[in-house]
């Protein structure tokens, strides 16, 4: 049975100083974030455990826990999360005050046990979210944590995967932390269809050779540098790939490389052959996807699907037969467009609902009902 949500914030001063863990000056049972009951989905710093950092979008938080009520503790002009309690429909709840270290997920639960999942639903270059644990009931605890699916993908992508401006229905919108939302993007839709959970090594403006309007010879942080990390612009921290090997990979880069009509098509089918030998090193089990998107023009759509096709025939060329093609429809703009002409909320779904069946068919997971 599920029971209504009343989700709040609630702004509360707070002294970081110099301690490991935070101090709340807040009622009830504080978990802190390196709790063992508590479990991470996505790339996450621990270098100091009560205080996790993270900001690629899609980053969750997932526990099971008693009691009646349940508060975050995250430090403070974090952003936006998603979060879901007992499976209900997930709301919006936002850190974007300098005082605000708190949330107050549910109140007036039955008292029992529960389940929470929490997502990062945004890009947190300029942001710098960290989570620092829970608040629950007095003498009410994190219990034994459900094993999470044991399927596993993982998204590479640029703003169509963080599904920039996915909340905005103006075309001509500019970019706007507020729109943005990972939960609604076609990867977590595919994910949650396909009873899996997944990473999103994704940020705006992006490419294999070449991010957003940059130079026709090429941008030096683009994605095969970014891959290497574990918070994005962020080179002191390489990620551990032994910690994450997803069963399907699905790389959507392309969009930027070939915008503002001022690239290579060369620079880019020599830079991709290389990040996808980068890909298949660390993830040498993984079936690979290679995806267009649905944003370029016929001319450059064109071109970038001829690169991807003769890659995959490389590949298989060489006995690589987990490398594959699959090309999101065009869109025309009759579902819509968010921020800056990006997919709409109606065409993240279209795109889902395209490509769940594909994966579907690879790897024989079949999709959850009403999904």
């Amino acid at each position: 049975m599920k029971f209504k949500l009343f989700a709040t914030i609630l702004a509360i001063a707070l002294a970081t100083g110099s301690h490991a863990g935070p101090t709340i000056p807040v009622r009830g049972h504080v978990i802190n974030a390196d709790d063992p009951g508590i479990q991470y989905v996505g790339r996450v710093d621990f270098t100091n455990p009560q205080r996790p950092a993270f900001n690629f979008p899609g980053t969750e938080i997932r526990a099971n826990f008693e009691g009646t009520s349940l508060k975050m503790l995250a430090r403070p002009m974090s952003g936006y999360f998603m979060v879901s309690i007992d499976s209900c429909e997930a709301f919006k709840v936002s850190l974007n005050c300098p005082a605000d270290s708190v949330v107050t997920l549910a109140t007036a639960l039955r008292d029992g046990r529960h389940n929470v999942r929490i997502a990062y639903a945004m890009e947190g270059l300029d942001t710098h979210p960290e989570f620092w644990g829970f608040v629950l009931d007095n003498e009410c605890d994190i219990l034994r944590p459900t094993a999470l699916p044991d399927r596993r993908i993982e998204f590479i992508g640029n703003s169509i995967t963080c599904a920039y401006g996915v909340e905005s229905t103006e075309k001509t919108a500019p970019f706007e932390y507020a729109t943005e939302n990972h939960f609604y993007s076609y990867a977590t839709r595919v994910s949650d269809a396909l009873g899996a959970i997944h990473t999103s090594i994704s940020r705006s403006g992006i490419g294999v050779y070449r991010n957003y309007g940059d130079v026709r010879t090429g941008s030096r942080d683009c994605m095969p540098q970014e891959f290497r990390n574990t918070l994005f612009a962020d080179s002191t921290r390489h990620w551990d790939y032994s910690r994450w090997q997803p069963d399907v990979v699905c790389i959507n880069l392309g969009t930027n490389d070939f915008s503002t009509d001022n690239y290579d098509a060369s620079l880019y089918e020599q830079a991709y052959r290389k990040f996808l030998a980068q890909v298949r090193g660390v993830y040498p089990k993984a079936k690979i996807i290679l995806l267009s998107g649905p944003m370029l023009g016929e001319k450059e759509n064109s071109i970038e699907k001829a690169v991807l096709d003769k890659l995959q025939k490389e590949c298989r060329k060489h006995g690589d037969k987990n490398v594959y093609r699959f090309d999101f429809t065009p869109q025309t703009g009759d579902l819509g467009y968010g921020a800056s002409y990006h997919p709409s909320y109606r065409q993240q779904q279209k795109m889902a609902d395209e490509l769940t069946p594909f994966i579907s068919s690879l790897t024989g997971w079949q999709q959850n009902v009403g999904k």
